[in-house]
């Protein structure tokens, strides 16, 4: 990696920030979509994944093929999202068991460890190759695109979402505790 690249990722002290920001988005955005009558958070509309809750859906998918691709083991999917989707009480339990899982290993990285490099192959094909660091910067980064997504649908819905920005986050709760 190109010092200019690795200059400019996170440090352990920010991915450890960004894994909590993470997690505390996704309650925020889980709270808001659940809510909401269940056929409103399931309700067909004009985006990738067709509903909220398989939006939200597909962000587990990809949090749990990198956490598989960081431990070395098979994730067992085929698809960048299931077919279908379970029950939103069951995703967010999933999704809270998760995020707090990379709170966790973040937080548990060595410097070594955040730059070990981990060889895989994408759900649609091809070899990637990408350090712990870079994996974890993606999650994050992959599932605030996504809940911009479900804020979008929320709107569509009526209803206002919450600000889930990383700066709320740093204002609301880094500079708190």
């Amino acid at each position: 990696m190109s010092d200019a690249v690795s200059d400019a990722l996170p440090t352990s002290k920010h991915l450890r920030m960004l894994t909590r920001y993470k997690a505390w988005a996704n309650e925020i955005i889980f709270s808001m979509v659940a809510s909401l009558p269940y056929e409103e958070a399931i309700r067909p509309r004009q985006t990738p994944f067709g509903n909220m809750v398989h939006t939200l859906n597909h962000v587990y998918v990809i949090d749990a093929v990198f956490q598989a691709h960081m431990l070395g083991r098979e994730h067992g999917y085929t698809a960048r999202n299931t077919p279908d989707h379970p029950p939103l009480d069951e995703l967010r339990n999933a999704v809270r068991i998760l995020d707090a899982w990379y709170v966790d290993f973040s937080a548990a990285l060595t410097a070594d460890e955040l730059e070990r490099t981990v060889h895989f192959e994408f759900i649609g094909g091809g070899h990637g190759a990408m350090t712990c660091q870079e994996m974890i910067f993606h999650v994050v980064n992959h599932g605030s695109y996504h809940r911009g997504f479900v804020s979008d649908m929320l709107y569509q819905a009526g209803i206002t979402p919450k600000a889930t920005d990383l700066t709320v986050f740093i204002r609301d709760v880094v500079r708190t505790h």
